[in-house]
């Protein structure tokens, strides 16, 4: 599995999910300053679940009908790169396999997954 970390997510998280075996493209070492347009547009093309803290895409997804393969929303209190990497282990653990293809909402009080067509 492949995952996309926006620049606003964070280096810790991005070295997270590589220390945990996966591969990572981590905007804000590699591409930093990007538009979302072209960070979504990346991500489909080379088949990245994109994580990210950014609203925005929600918009880019549910209204202007933007192609994905995945993106995980992080909403969380304290909005700290433990925390965030914590919810992601809960969401790991338990749902893995929704990844790819839906949008997933994880927060501090639960997941959830918005399938997409």
């Amino acid at each position: 599995m492949k995952f996309l970390v926006d620049e606003c997510t964070g280096t810790s998280v991005a070295e997270w999910l590589k220390s945990e075996g996966y591969q990572v493209f981590s905007v804000f070492d590699e591409w930093r300053g990007a538009t979302d347009e072209d960070i979504l547009a990346k991500a489909f093309a080379e088949d990245y679940i994109l994580i990210t803290l950014d609203k925005d895409f929600g918009e880019m997804i549910f209204r202007q009908q933007k192609p994905h393969k995945g993106i995980v929303f992080i909403r969380c209190e304290p909005n700290t790169f433990k925390k965030r990497i914590e919810l992601l282990k809960v969401l790991f653990e338990n749902h893995l396999d929704k990844l790819e293809g839906n949008f997933v909402v994880i927060t501090n009080e639960n997941i959830r997954i918005i399938p997409q067509k």
